[in-house]
């Protein structure tokens, strides 16, 4: 059993994906942001930087993981699944991962931050991140040109980390014209089972975009 702590982001959708790609048993512990849950000491004692996902392996000594990559990582190779074995195969799977982990998801993550939530509109921020934003995009779309997938033929964990954070890009104010590869590939993943099922786990809360808006600003204003 794999309990995850997790709440409704991109971030979080990422491990919930994984482990239905996985069929691996889990338990979903929903943190509540506007309570600040993620800092109490209950979950600090679990990921010290205070941010989810992170899980506990029940069945490997309650062994604990936090930061998604190092969680998907873990899980592929506990599970053997989603991975290759190949050295070169793998290490590519690998780069697409860490090219999400360092580009993507903080590019896109800032975009969101000063596009649509930081009380005060900086033209200069929001336009350097959605145009790194893009510009990563287009850089998939290449590589999507002559690849099924980010990595090569095979659907992998670099997969599961890009298309949570992608599938949000008008969030960001971030155009796809274009970018025929990345939204077949965009399209494609979306009709799996096992991304359908963990874009709604857990499930986000019932809110308006204003709203939403003033929740976060909340947080990345403190």
């Amino acid at each position: 059993m794999i309990d995850l702590y997790t709440a409704a982001t991109p971030n979080g959708f990422k491990i919930s994906i994984a482990l239905e790609e996985m069929g691996l048993e889990y338990r979903v512990h929903k943190l509540d942001f506007s309570s600040n849950e993620q800092k109490q000491p209950e979950f600090i004692a679990i990921n010290p930087n205070g941010r989810i996902p992170a899980i506990i392996d029940r069945d490997n000594e309650d062994f604990v993981v936090f930061e998604s990559g190092a969680i998907l990582l873990y899980l592929a190779e506990k599970t053997g699944k989603l991975l290759p074995a190949e050295p070169k195969k793998r290490s590519q799977v690998i780069q697409w991962l860490m090219f999400q982990m360092s580009g993507v998801g903080p590019m896109m993550g800032q975009a969101n931050v000063f596009f649509r939530y930081f009380p005060e509109k900086i033209p200069a921020a929001i336009n350097r991140y959605q145009k790194e934003g893009r510009r990563l995009f287009e850089v998939m779309n290449t590589q999507l040109a002559t690849n099924q997938y980010l990595a090569g033929d095979e659907y992998t964990i670099a997969d599961i980390a890009t298309w949570p954070w992608v599938r949000i890009h008008e969030w960001s104010g971030i155009n796809m014209d274009g970018l025929t590869h990345l939204q077949r590939w965009l399209d494609e993943l979306a009709l799996r089972p096992a991304c359908q099922k963990g874009i709604i786990t857990p499930p986000p809360v019932e809110m308006s975009d204003e709203e939403r808006a003033k929740q976060i600003q909340k947080m990345v204003t403190k």
